[in-house]
């Protein structure tokens, strides 16, 4: 008999209706926060803005500085079909992994505003496409893409919102230290700091960057009925030398969300700088490097709310996000967030 830590079914759970924040609440560090500590099994409530207060001492923070790019955009084929294209990532210097919605074929050409146009290359068995960009007949490279997308796309809100995007998203969906163009998704427990609690922050511990392009997958539900057997998405990160030798010290890391831990927990296990980080955290792989998490409240059965399971085991868990519910706490993307000590 399989343990429920392994079942897919075992990470799911009942968000009452209402309970998904469609927008953030202003000024940003108002939104509420839940911290466990895991030492003495007890759940605080308190708000965003007194973070600093539970955050320990002697730690570092580690940040994700990716910036969220307008990866949706809107065209028609040849023939007059209309086509939505979700950017997701680059494959090489010129061929990019794309979401298309509309029925698309090796070799079908798509047509954007702004002189772009996109070739389909290839299918590929997990429902995303390869496609090549032109800007005015001339293949182009991801710098020109971005730029391009800039003036076209739209911000790449997560399908639970149900709505289209709005000017206010373009900021509210972007963090204050966004840098390194290339993700679909925002890192969302960094999306609660305003300019004075990031800069108390800053004051009162080290901060260091790493960069970690989300990419579509992180919505990619498991489907699998065992969880080990759910086929990791893969992302681009980068780590400076800097932070690298910062996770190479003995100095307790607070972890500002799941893909700064990912991309710690990779160079851990990898001892690489840069290239695709695949790592699979549940509670058959648990944490060996991150002390403390700061994250928002995440989907049923999603491999996030696995990586939450590492550090605090399932049945807990799930037990705080039943108290979070009780709570009324706002979930996903917009919504609040809980600091794991």
């Amino acid at each position: 008999m399989l343990s429920a830590e392994l079942l897919t079914q075992s990470y799911d759970y009942q968000l009452p209706e209402g309970f998904i924040a469609a927008a953030p609440v202003h000024p940003r560090d108002h939104a509420r926060l839940l911290v466990y500590d895991r030492k003495s099994d007890t759940i605080t409530h308190t708000t965003f803005k007194h973070l600093l207060n539970f955050v320990p001492k002697d730690c570092d923070i580690f940040l994700n500085d990716t910036r969220v790019i307008k990866a949706r955009i809107f065209g028609s084929k040849k023939s007059g079909g209309k086509v939505e294209l979700l950017f997701n990532k680059p494959i090489d210097a010129y061929r990019y992994a794309v979401l298309i919605r509309g029925k698309v074929k090796t070799g079908t050409e798509l047509f954007f505003e702004g002189g772009l146009a996109a070739t389909v290359t290839a299918l590929c068995d997990d429902g995303s496409r390869v496609v090549s960009f032109k800007h005015e007949g001339k293949e182009i490279r991801f710098e020109t893409l971005v730029s391009i997308l800039d003036k076209i796309g739209h911000i790449p809100l997560p399908p639970y919102m149900q709505r289209e995007d709005n000017k206010e998203d373009e900021t509210d969906y972007q963090t204050l230290f966004a840098k390194h163009a290339g993700a679909v998704a925002a890192p969302t427990a960094s999306l609660h700091f305003t300019p004075e609690l990031f800069a108390a922050l800053q004051a009162g511990h080290k901060t260091h960057k790493v960069t970690l392009h989300v990419g579509a997958g992180t919505f990619k539900p498991v489907e699998t009925e065992q969880i080990l057997d759910h086929p990791m998405h893969s992302e681009y990160f980068h780590i400076s030398n800097e932070a690298a030798k910062v996770i190479q010290s003995k100095t307790p890391i607070l972890a500002i969300g799941t893909t700064v831990t990912r991309t710690v927990e990779y160079f851990t296990r990898t001892k690489q700088q840069e290239g695709e980080c695949n790592l699979f955290l549940n509670p058959h792989n648990p944490p060996q490097r991150v002390s403390y998490l700061l994250t928002n409240f995440h989907l049923p059965k999603s491999t996030l709310i696995m990586l939450v399971s590492a550090f605090i085991g399932r049945e807990k868990t799930l037990q705080i996000y039943n108290e979070a519910i009780k709570e009324k706490y706002r979930f996903f993307s917009y919504g609040d967030a809980m600091l794991i000590l």
